[in-house]
């Protein structure tokens, strides 16, 4: 199986957290990186997103469906993220997207990474997109990508 945890890009500020949009600068970022996923990507991805505008603009530059969850909300529950991600599931060789928020999905990556929660941090608009594997017998983890919007093309 295969996870990719996306940050949210650039978001304004603003009081109702839920309502915040992305900025321009954010709308670059979430352009640039799904440009990025679709050069990668296989044909059939699952893509669960957080209710939140900024994350839902994000997703919306993969221009691929997506389910809304408010397990994935800002301050939501790393243990709930963990399980929504289904990590790993042992009979799935498909790809899961989360389009979330920190700290949670920098969390869920320390978590995978190292069984525990270390102070770690995906910049705003950035993936890590991380494999399960088996190799005689144990259980392990493969970094395959992690990309910040900043180290892509213009465009």
């Amino acid at each position: 199986m295969d996870l990719i945890l996306w940050r949210h890009a650039d978001a304004e500020e603003g009081e109702d957290d839920l309502a915040r949009n992305l900025t321009h600068k954010g709308h670059r970022q979430a352009k640039r990186m799904a440009r990025w996923l679709h050069a990668y990507l296989p044909k059939h991805v699952t893509v669960l997103c957080s209710p939140a505008n900024r994350a839902r603009q994000t997703a919306d530059a993969l221009h691929l469906p997506y389910q809304i969850t408010d397990a994935i909300a800002p301050g939501c529950n790393v243990t709930k993220l963990y399980e929504t991600a289904g990590w790993p599931s042992a009979d799935s060789d498909g790809v899961v997207i989360l389009v979330g928020h920190n700290p949670a999905i920098s969390d869920l990556a320390s978590r995978i990474l190292a069984a525990k929660t270390f102070p770690m941090s995906l910049r705003k608009g950035s993936v890590l997109w991380l494999t399960s594997r088996t190799r005689e017998d144990e259980p392990g983890v493969v970094i395959k990508a992690a990309m910040v919007p900043s180290m892509l093309k213009h465009g």
